[in-house]
């Protein structure tokens, strides 16, 4: 029964590698399929085989240029066979997309958030509308849908299985459990993760298909009125493992003021928007932290600075300072690596980064051995939403490769 459980076991793991590779390049040969994933061309035929008849890839020939020789075989996901709801909730919009199987955007609306809505549960109710409408823009029933997976700043229970917010600047300390919100209508997966995370994901992924390679490690630390941090590290066997630390509220300096999370000194209270509104407005530290400051109100302070304006340039240079330290501490406990900087708050890096560099030098390590590779990845929304159908899609494969040996 173990042999029979543990042949069973690697065979949904080779199944889970085919899909895996025909989602990323669309369409793959036989011999494409075994030089990707490093089967057996034996291997590779009986998983293409039975995927084939489950529906969920399908097998086309391509004519080879002139007309002469046998037509290439070639196989390819079938979109069709599920979809994917993608949302993203940030401080001032929800973002709903929806995908095919592939990864293909099909559709996509954005809703501003309600400042005045106070909350989980008028949430709840206006985020399960918004599901059913991008349903039915496609005409596509709930039944259709393998994954929803969702994404906030803050932290997620990710222990359980359930996706609960724990702690977020959207919702504060008010918990929402989005399995339990959906079910028992929806039969789809319902996926919880931090939005840093999935910025780190997605550069992972990109990183490992490189034609350099060498992948090892980075980290993604999100700028705006919230500070992220995403951890990408590969594993012993080459798996890739991505983590959330709660780098945003990270002790740096009681001075930094009163932090959205209600404790004093974190690196969010010095670094997001409101913190550096704060000190260069020089209000009180213990002033409570304003809910969302406009990207228009930043822009000012930023011209206040570049003009020559004390506070103003304090302000940034204090930012750049707790990032700094923050970062110093953050490589202490894993190892040097490269550091993305993502967020709305890149368009101010030339004013953040002399404190930056002035706190990363802190560290009698990065003293000794370098100070890491920083550098400003714009895109963030793009990266999001890779990192979304990377881990959506991934656990798609894996169920689809378990109902298989079932």
């Amino acid at each position: 029964m173990l042999t029979k459980s543990s042949t069973e076991l690697v065979r949904q793991q080779n199944s889970t590698l085919v899909l895996a590779a025909l989602r990323r390049a669309r369409n793959l040969s036989h011999t494409e399929i075994s030089a990707a994933t490093g089967l057996a061309s034996a291997t590779v035929s009986a998983i293409t085989a039975e995927l084939e008849r489950a529906g969920v890839i399908a097998k086309a020939e391509q004519h080879v240029q002139g007309g002469r020789g046998r037509p290439r075989v070639l196989f390819t996901p079938r979109r069709d066979c599920g979809y994917v709801i993608v949302a993203r909730i940030s401080s001032d919009v929800v973002q709903y997309s929806l995908t095919d199987y592939g990864g293909t955007l099909l559709d996509r609306f954005e809703e501003s958030r309600n400042h005045d809505q106070r909350g989980t549960a008028a949430f709840a109710q206006t985020f399960v509308d918004a599901l059913e409408r991008l349903l039915q823009r496609s005409r596509l029933t709930r039944d259709r849908v393998l994954a929803v997976s969702i994404s906030s700043k803050g932290l997620v229970d990710a222990d359980t299985g359930a996706a609960r917010l724990l702690w977020s600047p959207v919702f504060g300390s008010e918990q929402l459990d989005f399995a339990a919100l959906l079910a028992p209508g929806w039969r789809a997966k319902v996926m919880l993760n931090n939005e840093t995370l999935l910025v780190a994901q997605a550069l992972a992924a990109e990183a490992e298909r490189a034609p350099e390679g060498g992948f090892r490690s980075l980290a993604a630390i999100s700028l705006g009125h919230s500070i992220g941090l995403g951890v990408a590290r590969k594993g012993r066997f080459g798996e890739i493992d991505v983590t959330a630390p709660n780098f945003g509220h990270m002790l740096h300096a009681p001075s930094a003021g009163l932090c959205r999370c209600g404790a004093y000194g974190c690196i969010e209270a010095a670094a997001g928007f409101y913190g550096i509104l704060r000190a260069a407005f020089e209000v009180p530290p213990d002033t409570i932290p304003a809910k969302f400051v406009p990207i228009a109100e930043m822009d000012k302070i930023a011209a206040s600075a570049r003009q020559g304006h004390r506070m103003a340039g304090y302000a940034f240079r204090q930012a750049g300072l707790a990032l700094g330290n923050g970062i110093s501490r953050m490589l202490s406990l894993y190892e040097r690596m490269p550091i993305h900087v993502t967020g709305p708050g890149t368009r101010y890096f030339d004013l953040l980064r002399g404190g930056l560099e002035e706190g990363v030098s802190q560290s009698l390590q990065l003293r000794l051995q370098g100070a890491p590779e920083i550098s400003v990845v714009l895109d963030e929304q793009r990266l999001v939403f890779d990192g979304h159908l990377e881990r959506a899609l991934g656990v798609i494969d894996g169920d689809i490769a378990a109902a298989g040996q079932a």
